[in-house]
């Protein structure tokens, strides 16, 4: 039976199902979704009990006593501290949920590149093997005519030569696709199998400044960028308010056990229970200059992730400029290359006529062959450039993800573990579900998911 063939969007699913990369990145972003559990959970009381047995002897007299203590406590009012707290950890949740989308643009951009690279050089193998195949029946007519005495020993030669050529530029193509084929298996985690010719050319906008008014919009990076200055704006909030006065209160229940202190020692133990309450107020009145420091490192965080956020901003623009710029270059070099070709062959064809009539020598035509080889391989480059200038711009736009291609396939869900744990539960009743995060991308495929 046939192979079956391997579309680029079956690629680009592989691609996505066998990444460890997204795998880790999905993993530092269910991080970052418990550091907003950890943040919740400053705003609730904290319980601790405390059993204690002590033995002591004062003026020769053994005494023994046991204790149990519950005790409670709770941040009443801290001037926004811990609620500052809490949103600094959610922008970075979101702030990571964009990094992973970055990550999943490359991991496809990768599969995409992998794909082309595989098919152009297979074409270029086919190219070169066919070139063999007439170089080598041109080798053979060119001993034939040796033979009757119509050329000499020299026109051989260069059929010789020209046929060893032919012969390692195979070689080579084979060994490019041997490395293409490693590269694919890497990005997508599967060697390439009948791949099928990629489909049609994705729709790029009107203009490049549509491209890159989009790009501003949705690109993954600029909207992480965006996420960490809110983050160090809120930081520096967080940085004022540690100059604050806190307030808490506590509820203790103790219980001690102590001996009889009969002057006989065959009294009953006695127990004594102790229930307590309190509120208290505390303000950090100097601190060696260490709460002033840290505020003004907070404000140059801040003053950095606004210029981060700049360069990033600059650096899409530039990404959106360099693939529209690529996608024309690539679209007139198939343009040109086409009408190079095309007089080639209509010369290479003139010229083995010529041959036959003796008009041209062997070499004539051996380097009409070697001209339009190089110029179908020049091709086939130019193609696979055209198709990768088009995912490339696609990315530079924030548009290069399962859910925009289209692919039709479960995706990794991000909040769902969020959800599951924003609340910073207690039990693991809710974690019991979390599995089903992971085996909503397929994982279920791969092998039992992991808790």
């Amino acid at each position: 039976m046939p192979a079956r063939a391997e579309s680029l969007a079956d690629t680009l699913v592989a691609a996505y199902r066998h990444s460890a990369l997204l795998d880790q990145n999905r993993a530092v972003l269910r991080a970052a979704d418990e550091d907003v559990a950890s943040a919740m959970a400053a705003l609730r009381p904290v319980l601790q009990w405390v059993a204690s047995h002590t033995f002591s002897r004062p003026d020769g007299v053994e005494v023994v006593a046991d204790s149990v203590q519950l005790s409670a406590q709770m941040t009443l009012y801290d001037w926004g501290r811990n609620q500052l707290a809490i949103d600094i950890a959610k922008e970075q949740v979101l702030s990571t949920r964009e990094s992973l989308v970055a990550v999943e643009q490359n991991i496809l951009l990768q599969a995409v590149q992998a794909f082309l690279q595989v098919r152009s050089a297979e074409q270029a193998v086919a190219l070169n093997r066919n070139s063999v195949e007439l170089l080598s029946r041109e080798r053979q007519a060119a001993q034939d005519r040796f033979d009757v005495g119509e050329i000499t020993t020299t026109d051989v030669a260069q059929a010789d030569a020209q046929l060893a050529q032919s012969r390692a530029q195979l070689v080579s193509a084979q060994g490019t696709l041997a490395t293409a084929r490693e590269a694919f298996n890497t990005a997508v985690g599967n060697y390439p199998r009948n791949l099928n010719a990629p489909p049609p050319l994705p729709k790029r906008p009107a203009s490049i400044e549509a491209a890159r008014a989009i790009a501003l919009k949705t690109h993954p990076s600029i909207r992480q960028a965006q996420r960490t200055v809110a983050a160090a704006e809120l930081s520096v909030a967080a940085a004022a308010a540690q100059r604050r006065p806190t307030v808490t209160g506590s509820l203790g229940l103790g219980t001690v056990r102590r001996p009889s202190t009969s002057l006989f020692g065959n009294g009953a133990p006695e127990n004594t229970t102790t229930l307590s309450a309190g509120v208290e107020a505390s303000q950090t009145l100097y601190s060696g200059g260490r709460l002033p420091a840290l505020h003004r490192r907070a404000m140059a965080q801040r003053d950095s992730a606004r210029s981060a956020l700049l360069n990033t901003s600059r650096q899409v623009n530039e990404a959106v400029g360099n693939a529209w710029s690529n996608i024309d270059v690539a679209g007139a070099q198939i343009r040109a290359i086409d009408e190079q070709i095309s007089a080639a062959r209509q010369a290479y064809e003139g010229v083995r006529e010529e041959a036959t009539l003796g008009a041209r020598t062997t070499l004539d035509v051996l380097d009409a062959e070697q001209e339009l080889l190089q110029a179908q391989v020049d091709k086939v480059s130019a193609e696979a450039n055209l198709q990768l200038a088009h995912y490339q711009l696609l990315a530079a736009m924030g548009l290069l993800t399962v859910k925009d291609l289209k692919l039709g396939i479960p995706t990794y869900d991000p909040s769902a573990y969020y959800s599951a744990v924003r609340d910073a539960p207690y039990t693991s009743t809710q974690g019991k579900n979390l599995d089903r995060v992971l085996r909503a991308i397929g994982k279920d495929e791969k092998g039992p998911a992991r808790n």
